[in-house]
């Protein structure tokens, strides 16, 4: 089996379940000749595949149960995860049986004139064939974390969320500046005003640790990483504060119209015939999903999605104009900015 044939994809097909899945190629001559060097026991053919369509199998269904949990928005995440995970185990498996192929089992060649330096090195490839194995199942936790975590943009009520987790963030940040300023003053947290006893205490412990990395209460890093933090979601909120005064449109492109559903926070796609697989990849491929139940191509409606609609061609707006510029709020701020460039 050549390189190519190895990573070949034999498609996307329908397994047992009913899922969608592609399956990739394993080289079931190297599975044979592996177990032939290791067992005393046939080879019975097709058994490494079948062992290899089980595990997928298994990664499909906690895909389908994670789909069913979260918003369409991350189904595609979750198929590339999938997918990744199929054709990784298929190169790892592959790899493994061309691993046991190299040396025979001791128990099979016997132990007259083994080759001990050989069967080493096969054993250290053994190992780094394994620790990339327990990479790969890593994946299987990412599928089943993906859209779980975080404040969504598309909840009712991320913005009042966000702004409450800015708030608790800047003030854990000045009471981090405040707290080392008094021990940088004093040099003891004794009588700080910023913390109970229990505070002082677990403080004290902290730094009376070796592993504690400066002669302060919070080192450097944690005010950084804080701050960091404070400007990621400040900015989110902005991003939610304009995408709720902008006051999205939807336009009309040759063989549909895109839609701003306010309600449902999603930019829409819609079209009277099916695109081409050509003109679907570049739809996924500017974040667009589709969406049985709506029958449209969307994406969370903000500006990054109308953006992404104006870099695909298919949905260009009959008018001319790019979709940007057909909606409200960024027509008027452009204006003004060329009115203060003219001055």
């Amino acid at each position: 089996m050549t390189e190519e044939e190895k990573n070949q994809s034999s498609g996307e097909q329908k397994n047992e379940a009913g899922i969608s899945v592609n399956y990739y190629s394993i080289d079931e001559d190297a599975a044979r000749r592996a177990k032939e060097m290791n067992s005393f026991f046939g080879y019975q053919p097709g058994s490494a595949t079948e062992e290899y369509r089980s595990r997928v199998d298994e990664a499909a269904e906690i895909a389908k149960r994670q789909k069913e949990k979260v918003d369409p928005l991350y189904h595609e995440k979750i198929d590339r995860l999938l997918d990744s995970y199929a054709r990784r185990l298929a190169a790892n498996l592959n790899q493994s049986y061309l691993i046991d192929a190299r040396v025979p089992s001791v128990m099979v060649a016997g132990p007259a004139n083994f080759p001990t330096r050989k069967k080493e090195r096969q054993n250290a490839s053994r190992a780094r064939n394994m620790e990339e194995r327990l990479q790969i199942q890593g994946l299987l936790d990412k599928i089943r974390g993906t859209g779980t975590s975080g404040i969504r943009a598309d909840h009712p009520h991320a913005l009042e969320q966000l702004e409450q987790k800015l708030q608790k963030l800047e003030q854990s940040q000045q009471m981090m500046k405040d707290v080392n300023a008094f021990y940088r003053k004093h040099q003891t947290l004794e009588g700080c005003p910023v913390l109970d006893t229990e505070q002082i205490e677990k403080i004290a412990a902290s730094m009376a640790q070796s592993w504690h990395p400066q002669s302060k209460p919070f080192p450097s890093y944690a005010l950084t990483n804080n701050g960091a933090e404070i400007r990621r979601i400040r900015s989110r909120v902005e991003e939610l504060k304009y995408n709720t005064e902008v006051g999205f449109c939807g336009w009309e492109f040759e063989g549909g119209k895109a839609v701003a559903n306010q309600e449902a926070n999603r930019l829409q796609l819609f079209f009277e015939e099916k695109p081409s697989a050509e003109q679907r990849a570049e739809l996924r491929h500017q974040g667009f999903v589709w969406a049985p139940k709506e029958c449209a191509w969307q994406r969370q409606l903000n500006r990054q999605a109308v953006l992404a609609a104006g870099r695909l061609p298919l949905v260009k707006p009959l008018c001319g104009k790019a979709p940007l510029e057909l909606q409200p709020k960024t027509e008027k701020k452009h204006s003004r900015k060329k009115e203060e460039e003219a001055r």
